[in-house]
């Protein structure tokens, strides 16, 4: 008999696969992925008791397929499958499975009638299984404006009749670019939890570093692809460090660097080494670059924080990007003093607007300017906005360190 974690762990793994079979198979995807939860559900709930049937996978299309076909029976489905196999005309689909139907969903998801900034959270619900909530996080927007992107994009994909399909060679490019982001943003969501009790999502992480793996496999010349997976190598390195002995969040700079995993280090120096001179570095190499000059420093006063803040400042003009600009604010302070950090976070807010990082970033450079009342009420108001129970519980503590400090400051002047 299996139990509901056995399973919960399986159907994870299956969901990707079982996707991927039925968008090829029949094309649409949003009715596929509603007949996929429903084939999961019902697993969630015969499984356990039941027991694990003989082929799993085939089990789940096979029920996945049956709820497609419910879906379908009204009028209005009937006259969009007459549509749709008008569109498909001749093409054949087939299930027959890639080495990696998840690989092989992530090309697929990237649907040529989409941009990037529709096709990239509709695949972080197929393949990373986030929610619109998680996804609106990374986004920065709100969960309802993610909500109805993902809608538009199904109805989108719904009514434009192009088949889902592997990219061709003119689309490779484009859609390399979108899987690269869709596996970045995966592993972020692992490493650093947007919500929930846990500082990490292990799954997802793992997940994102399986695929990014296989990728590489699949594009070894491509070397954003190779600096992907450094980047996440050399920062889940980090992780055995991330939490202290109750699962508290734990800073970079007060980590036991011995907890560090040098394997992956290693590996991710190794790949990252060998990539950089090829051609124009990219996004995903800086990024890798700057994760290993904060790994190979014994402790955190011996590192390279000029260095870090000149990639910063070559990642920001490259991108554009806030949390980019927050980032370099912090490596600007470590710098030049706090003072300059704090300069540079003029104008995020409006980048940024209500994003807890931008003040718990704030609250820790009025830390260093020395001015702990300052840093209380920003850490608070981090607090607050952060979805993440563990980051809330850090954060608080630190408004709670300042405040006994204050304390133990006035008994003292009190004759």
């Amino acid at each position: 008999m299996s139990t509901g974690a056995d399973v919960e762990g399986l159907l994870r793994d299956l969901a990707p696969q079982v996707l991927t079979v039925l968008v090829r198979r029949y094309g649409d995807f949003a009715d596929a992925e509603d007949a996929v939860q429903e084939a999961l559900l019902a697993a969630a709930t015969q499984w356990p008791d039941q027991g694990l049937p003989r082929n799993p996978r085939g089990w789940l299309v096979t029920v996945a397929a049956r709820r497609l076909t419910d879906i379908w029976r009204s009028e209005a489905a009937r006259r969009h499958r007459e549509d749709l196999a008008a569109a498909l005309g001749s093409a054949t689909p087939t299930d027959v499975p890639d080495k990696d139907d998840s690989l092989a969903l992530l090309f697929l998801c990237c649907h040529p009638v989409l941009s990037p900034r529709s096709a990239i959270p509709l695949t972080l619900r197929a393949i990373g299984g986030l929610t619109t909530a998680e996804i609106a996080t990374a986004f920065l927007v709100p969960e309802d404006t993610m909500a109805k992107r993902i809608s538009r994009a199904k109805q989108h994909i719904r009514i434009s009749h192009v088949p889902f399909r592997m990219p061709s060679s003119d689309e490779w490019t484009s859609r390399l670019r979108i899987v690269l982001h869709v596996l970045y943003l995966i592993f972020n969501e692992g490493y650093a939890a947007s919500s929930g009790p846990h500082v990490a999502r292990t799954d997802l992480s793992n997940e994102a570093i399986r695929l990014a793996r296989a990728l590489r496999l699949a594009l070894p010349d491509e070397p954003e692809v190779t600096g992907l997976l450094a980047l996440m190598l050399l920062t889940d390195a980090r992780r055995p460090a991330r939490t202290g002995p109750h699962g508290e969040l734990v800073p970079l700079a007060e980590q036991d660097r011995t907890r560090w995993d040098r394997a992956l280090i290693g590996e991710g120096i190794a790949l990252l080494t060998a990539v950089l001179p090829r051609r124009a570095v990219g996004e995903y190499q800086l990024q890798a670059a700057i994760a290993a000059i904060h790994d190979e420093a014994v402790t955190a006063e011996q590192t390279d924080w000029p260095q870090i803040l000149a990639l910063y400042g070559l990642l920001e003009r490259m991108t554009g990007n806030p949390m980019v600009t927050l980032n370099r604010a912090i490596a600007l302070a470590m710098v030049d003093g706090p003072a300059a950090g704090l300069a540079a976070l003029e104008g995020l807010a409006t980048r940024l607007p209500g994003h807890h990082r931008l003040d718990a970033v704030r609250a820790h450079l009025l830390e260093m300017a020395g001015d702990p009342d300052g840093a209380i009420t920003h850490y608070l108001l981090a607090a607050g906005r952060t979805t993440s129970l563990a980051e809330r519980e850090y954060l608080t503590g630190n408004a709670a360190r300042l405040r006994g400090r204050r304390l133990m400051r006035t008994d003292r002047s009190t004759p």
